[in-house]
């Protein structure tokens, strides 16, 4: 019977606190402004982080989870804030590094290049019979490209070591630049211009997982084919040729072993003493998954920054905004006492109209910040993921608001003197 008693009476108070916000809808629509600014930040981002992080984690997992990949510099330079200027003065790596982690690195598998992609590089538009592609990377690649990066070819054949050797004119297509060219047409025996030269298509390569813009805006050649039609680009002064060597181990080797052979094999092909730093970085998926959780910290500390001072403006609104309605309604609250309402019942009738109004900012931000999300999604392909666990926190976070910084304007108003209230004009 108790229970029932407190169930009906926290209906009744609830019943009071929401017909209060309605009838001042400008005030509360005010007030939970800021509110609604902070939970939108909060679902917004999320949504975009989230998206950006389940899309890097796919393409991670592509590369291969033990793969080595050699470069001149990558990502883990400049997040180790290396001089950029630094970086690119280190030699360039070379198909006769490649040749030498090959026969030095025992628990090498493939040996894999891919030349071009990097600072400087120069786009390249292909055409087909008066239909052509945006800009985009022309990448020179071994024979073995689809094996060290566990790509899978969609259409036709990959382009063989003889063809590599004999620097032929064969080009195996992303699926975006097929599906431009070729949208009802086998591509495959199909010459087309590259820039202003042609090129045989020998096979279309599977679609890939990406995260930023169109992973499959890009095309190979053999990079002797490369090497051939294409100067290394010079930036500052400074022609760089930027080669990649990816190294896939045997199964069952460490990938520990395989990082510690490469690294022995470069360090004696560029002459490198023993209290030298390697003139040259090894990535791997470990690698490119902690400088990523790093950036996405940073972008997390950002975002929490930004939501607080939201969320304390709009506290501070809820605030000023309930102290006000408390002085407006002393007379309501003294009659109410007088026909003997306790003081837990004022409390709650003013903390729950706290909560309330900005629960109410909080679904408001919950709605914008995932319609933001998808807008940018739509607009730019940036990927999304709204978790639940994004929307928990903002409700959350909005009621907790609304319980702290509505504590006070309701504890004062349980305090009022019923007398004093009444005398109130």
């Amino acid at each position: 019977m108790k229970s029932r008693f407190r169930v009906g009476l926290l209906g009744e108070v609830l019943t009071m606190a929401v017909g209060t916000l309605v009838t001042n809808k400008l005030r509360s629509a005010l007030t939970v402004l800021g509110v609604v600014i902070g939970v939108t930040s909060i679902v917004g981002m999320t949504s975009l982080i989230r998206g950006f992080a389940d899309q890097f984690e796919k393409l991670i997992r592509t590369m291969g989870s033990d793969t080595v990949y050699a470069a001149k510099f990558s990502i883990s330079s400049f997040a180790s804030g290396r001089d950029f200027w630094e970086v690119m003065r280190r030699p360039d790596l070379t198909e006769e590094d490649a040749a030498a982690i090959r026969l030095g690195a025992p628990s090498a598998r493939m040996v894999g290049l891919q030349l071009g992609g990097g600072p400087g590089s120069r786009p390249q538009q292909l055409a087909y019979r008066g239909t052509s592609t945006r800009q985009m990377e022309i990448l020179g690649v071994s024979a073995n490209f689809p094996d060290t990066n566990f790509i899978e070819l969609d259409n036709g054949r990959f382009f063989n070591e003889y063809e590599v050797q004999r620097r032929r004119n064969v080009v195996v297509l992303g699926a975006a630049p097929a599906e431009t060219l070729f949208p009802a047409v086998d591509p495959i025996g199909k010459r087309i211009r590259i820039g202003a030269d042609l090129f045989t298509v020998v096979g279309v390569l599977g679609k890939r997982p990406g995260f930023l813009g169109n992973p499959d805006e890009f095309a190979v050649i053999p990079h002797t084919t490369h090497d051939k039609l294409y100067d290394p680009p010079r930036i500052g002064g400074i022609r760089s040729r930027f080669l990649v060597i990816a190294v896939v181990p045997y199964e069952g080797v460490p990938r520990d072993r395989l990082l510690n052979e490469v690294e022995q094999v470069l360090r004696s092909r560029h002459r490198l003493k023993v209290d030298q730093e390697n003139d040259f970085d090894l990535l791997t998926s470990d690698v490119l998954m902690k400088i990523f959780d790093q950036f996405t910290q940073a972008v997390a500390l950002a975002l929490i920054v930004i939501s607080s001072i939201a969320l304390m403006v709009g506290g501070i609104g809820v605030m000023a905004i309930m102290t006000i309605s408390v002085t407006e309604r002393t007379r309501e609250i003294g009659i109410r006492k007088a026909l003997g309402a306790k003081r837990r019942e004022i409390l709650w009738q003013f903390l729950l109209e706290a909560v309330f109004l900005t629960s109410i900012g909080g679904l408001l931000g919950i709605a914008l910040g995932s319609a933001i999300g998808w807008i940018v999604h739509l607009l730019t392909e940036f990927p999304v993921s709204l978790p639940w666990w994004s929307f928990a926190i903002g409700i959350g976070f909005s009621a907790a608001v609304g319980i702290f910084f509505g504590m006070w304007p309701a504890y004062k108003a349980a305090r009022l003197d019923p007398i004093e209230a009444l005398r109130y004009e």
